[in-house]
């Protein structure tokens, strides 16, 4: 992990403890019910420490999430929306988060606007797999690819604010 904080943030998320995945209807509820809680408790520290990034929702089954996201890059907010959908062998494996407004503007980024994760968070939800869960995936994948991946497009010109956008556009 990048810094002391980054690892202090990440620690009080609560390690899951259910094997199951989308397939086990026996055990998928209770599954279902740790992620959801390991994700209140990091929205909870989350907006203790005024570092508010995301919204995520589910369907009924809890097998396709979306949601938004969003990055401050100099006094700026950047929205994007984003999606996944939990594979089949979940939790033994990650699922894929896209940001579909971002699909092919950075070569970390495969058909559909999934983003690349499989050099540095795959083989961290390998070792940690089962207890890691959406809140790590949130914390662990998504969050360090926006830190990296939005500055730099943003300085490229290929994602521009909204109200940049306005602007140019009113001209």
């Amino acid at each position: 992990m990048a810094d002391e904080s980054a690892r202090r943030a990440v620690s009080q998320i609560p390690l899951l403890k259910t094997h199951a995945g989308p397939r086990d209807r026996t055990l998928w509820p209770q599954r279902l019910k740790e992620e959801y809680q390991a994700l209140i408790r990091f929205v909870e520290q989350n907006k203790a420490a005024d570092n508010d990034w995301f919204r995520l929702e589910s369907n009924p089954d809890g097998t396709r999430w979306t949601g938004t996201c969003w990055f401050i890059h100099e006094l700026l907010r950047y929205d994007f929306r984003l999606e996944f959908d939990i594979p089949v062998t979940y939790p033994d494996t990650a699922p894929e988060v896209a940001v579909p407004e971002l699909d092919g503007k950075t070569a970390k980024m495969y058909r559909g606007g999934r983003i690349c994760l499989t050099e540095h968070f795959a083989p961290l939800w390998a070792r940690n797999a089962p207890r890691f869960g959406l809140a790590h995936l949130m914390a662990l994948g998504l969050a360090p690819w926006l830190a990296v991946e939005v500055p730099d497009l943003i300085s490229k010109g290929l994602v521009v604010h909204r109200e940049r956008q306005r602007e140019a556009a009113a001209e």
